[in-house]
């Protein structure tokens, strides 16, 4: 072991983050994960860098600092991960979503969030796939795309190209704790030493911690996608619905009795640069379950249409779902846990992780060299 060499547990896009400003400080990452790297949630989802689904305050703050961060390494990265800076439309189905979304405005706005409502007819001459029935939108040009899986491998790319180390299929089945402190991790491949250690794990990282007294609440929560055929250029903007936002946010606005609020879909909508449309999503609390299911299915494409009907001819090809790790308070879980000095976590970002990703890696990096630990 040498004083620089740091642990970073999960191969996902966050854990390939933290890595990758581990060693834009200087540090050589260790990074390990039970499988193969981004094959869990990273895998598994959209590819959205939407700025209009944060909350005012902390999250969407992260979220601005994190945009910045991905115009940098789109330039920087050994190849295209698919950044596009879009724009993006909140889709407002009646008057009720229009007045919950122009105050969401106004707060957003002093978080220097650049946001605009448009009726229904300036919605539709951005989008003409949409229906004339909506009630108008909010557009907001900081909204962008990004390919999930091109940018965990592009961070590691360069990771490994600056002498970091990545192991696959390496399962950490408990830290290495010693007099307190954690020093580095056992796994089926042996004990490994460190410095410091970061727990990237996602919905796994609480069982890691659980019986040394720290078990932060994390709940998976899984999301079913929907991908079509690819075809031209179509969907111009990342679109997303009101209702998205309520399922997120606002779960007292939902009717239970409804299919589409007990499943919590709320439509996410984007065309990757490869011409497939990403369809989204449900938000289901079923533990430990990535199966995709007919009726989530069925309510994702009815959403769909009712809200875009131009795209009633285009055919879906395949579906699939991931868990997000979720928290109580719905922010991530960042920084040294005080009940065990040596440890650092990187979890809990839920639906935003793909967003965060960038800006979760530099906090992360830069906490672990404000402690001095690998001085």
């Amino acid at each position: 072991m040498t004083k620089k060499e740091v642990i970073v547990i999960g191969g996902g896009i966050i854990g390939s983050s933290v890595a990758y400003f581990l060693k834009e400080k200087g540090y050589w990452p260790i990074l390990v994960d039970k499988d193969n790297f981004g094959k869990e949630t990273s895998s598994a989802c959209e590819g959205t860098v939407i700025m209009q689904s944060k909350q005012p305050g902390p999250k969407l703050e992260l979220a601005l600092k994190s945009r910045t961060l991905y115009q940098e390494l789109s330039r920087k990265l050994v190849y295209d991960i698919e950044y596009r800076e879009k724009g993006g439309l909140v889709l407002l189905e009646n008057e009720q979503q229009a007045a919950i979304m122009k105050k969401t405005m106004l707060e957003q706005e002093t978080f220097g969030l650049q946001v605009k409502l448009l009726t229904i007819h300036e919605a539709r001459k951005l989008e003409p796939v949409l229906s004339k029935n909506l009630w108008g939108a909010i557009y907001s040009d900081a909204d962008a795309q990004v390919n999930p899986i091109a940018v965990t491998r592009a961070l590691l790319q360069d990771v490994v190209k600056d002498g970091g180390t990545i192991l696959p299929h390496t399962k950490v089945e408990d830290l290495l704790v010693e007099q307190g402190n954690v020093c580095g991790i056992k796994t089926n491949r042996g004990e490994m030493r460190a410095a410091a250690v970061v727990n990237a794990a996602g919905i796994w990282s609480s069982s890691l911690t659980a019986r040394y007294g720290y078990e932060p609440k994390i709940i998976p929560r899984r999301g079913q996608i929907l991908v079509t055929e690819a075809f031209p250029p179509t969907v111009r903007h990342i679109m997303i619905c009101a209702c998205y936002l309520a399922a997120k946010h606002h779960p007292e606005l939902l009717d239970p009795t409804k299919l589409q609020h007990k499943l919590g879909v709320g439509t996410v909508i984007e065309q990757t640069v490869h011409g497939q449309l990403l369809i989204g999503s449900t938000r289901e609390f079923v533990g430990i379950n990535k199966e995709t299911t007919l009726a989530g299915i069925q309510e994702i494409a009815r959403h769909v249409m009712k809200l875009m009907p131009g795209l009633k001819n285009i055919n879906v090809i395949r579906s699939f779902s991931g868990l997000r790790p979720k928290t109580e308070n719905g922010l991530p879980i960042l920084g040294p846990v005080k009940e065990l000095p040596g440890l650092f976590m990187a979890t809990g970002h839920e639906g935003d992780g793909i967003a965060l990703a960038p800006i979760t890696g530099k906090i992360l990096a830069d906490q672990i060299a404000e402690t001095g630990i690998l001085s």
